[in-house]
């Protein structure tokens, strides 16, 4: 289940964007795509705080992603990108935790991201906060923490593909579903992080939420 507010909805799907920030793009040494990369995790990725999430068996370098995260809170298909922030119904914080040595031996094979990307607890995920109550979606300021310290300083204003862009992008190809969850993409800073330690995201208007990687 994810939350929003007082209530509760069964996660659906999990549709991630790849590269939509300038700077998460430059430290990879990738190049702008010309439209959004999408790709999925299963419901199995997810992980609500207070939950430890485990280091994985199948890699070494296990890295933070700290993302914005919509929730999508009515069933179907915006007819243009300008109404597609209709079918939003929160805003959250979370990780797309990556094994940064397991993509690295994928993507010049041309190879899927599922085992780089979409293994379980990939995706922790805070509470909702209703978007009404955000004071303005286009500027969301967040951090990304390891053990306390700021790693990640992002704000949605930065993005290449705005929240409504990306959801009607999904929706060409999914019809969207109530507790569909779309990770938004990473700033730069992105790292490691090891047995035993905590990561934190947070924002202003949404709190902070932590996640204990188990020793």
């Amino acid at each position: 289940k994810v939350y929003l507010g007082e209530k509760s909805l069964e996660a659906r799907r999990v549709f991630c964007i790849g590269r939509n920030y300038a700077d998460h793009i430059k430290e990879l040494s990738d190049q702008v795509p010309e439209k959004p990369v999408i790709f999925m995790k299963p419901e199995t990725s997810l992980v609500p705080e207070g939950i430890e999430v485990g280091f994985p068996a199948h890699g070494k370098e296990f890295h933070y992603e700290t993302e914005l995260v919509l929730l999508i809170g009515k069933e179907g298909k915006p007819a243009a990108a300008g109404k597609a922030l209709d079918y939003v119904a929160g805003i959250s914080l979370g990780f797309d935790l990556t094994m940064r040595d397991v993509q690295r031996y994928l993507l010049p094979k041309g190879l899927p991201w599922e085992l780089c990307k979409s293994f379980d607890q990939s995706a922790p995920v805070g509470k909702f906060v209703e978007k009404e109550k955000i004071k303005d979606i286009n500027s969301i300021e967040f951090f990304g923490k390891v053990n306390g310290k700021v790693v990640q300083h992002g704000n949605s204003s930065q993005m290449i593909n705005s929240f409504g862009t990306l959801v009607f992008e999904i929706s060409q190809a999914w019809k969207l579903l109530p507790g569909d969850l779309i990770y938004t993409g990473t700033p730069s800073g992105i790292g490691p992080v090891g047995r035993g330690d905590t990561i934190t995201a947070e924002s202003a208007g949404m709190g902070s939420f932590s996640w204990r990687i188990s020793a």
